[in-house]
């Protein structure tokens, strides 16, 4: 899937299910079969009263990276993959005070849930790392990091 298309996949997707995505504006700029990074801009909609990115605006942003990965390999594979989060944990370690990139670089981990599922027909559950960074400010250096236990289950389309 192009960057082009999984752009208009998302935008229409939170538009449609889950408009607080949308209102924060992300943006994907990478993405392949292992690696998803999800961009957030430095604005109103997103800051709090300090100044820094918001707590809620990080989750979305986590949960994206976590999760688009999944969409997108489900629909290349033509199956169906009912996923959610069961639980997030986080690390804050610095105050993202510019544009922040959300990394998630558990594609394997995502293929092996799906051939997982689909085998055996039952839900996995595994984690999935994120990894928040601010480069214009920080560079590579991590703002903050979440865990999400992500959980699947997949069947073959009719």
């Amino acid at each position: 899937m192009s960057l082009f298309k999984a752009n208009w996949g998302l935008k229409l997707f939170a538009w449609r299910y889950i408009p607080l995505i949308g209102f924060c504006s992300p943006k994907i700029v990478r993405m392949n079969s292992t690696t998803l990074e999800v961009t957030m801009p430095h604005s109103w909609r997103t800051k709090n009263h300090l100044g820094s990115v918001y707590f809620g605006a990080l989750a979305i942003g986590a949960d994206l990276a976590g999760a688009f990965l999944v969409f997108s390999k489900a629909r290349a594979r033509g199956i169906n993959a009912n996923f959610a989060f069961k639980d997030v944990q986080g690390q804050f370690l610095k105050r993202p005070e510019a544009k922040v990139h959300f990394t998630s670089n558990d594609g394997a981990i995502i293929d092996d849930m799906l051939d997982q599922s689909l085998a055996s027909g039952e839900r996995i559950n595994k984690p999935v790392n994120v990894v928040v960074t601010c480069p214009s400010l920080y560079g590579d250096e991590p703002m903050a990091v979440f865990t999400l236990t992500l959980s699947i289950k997949a069947k073959p389309k009719r």
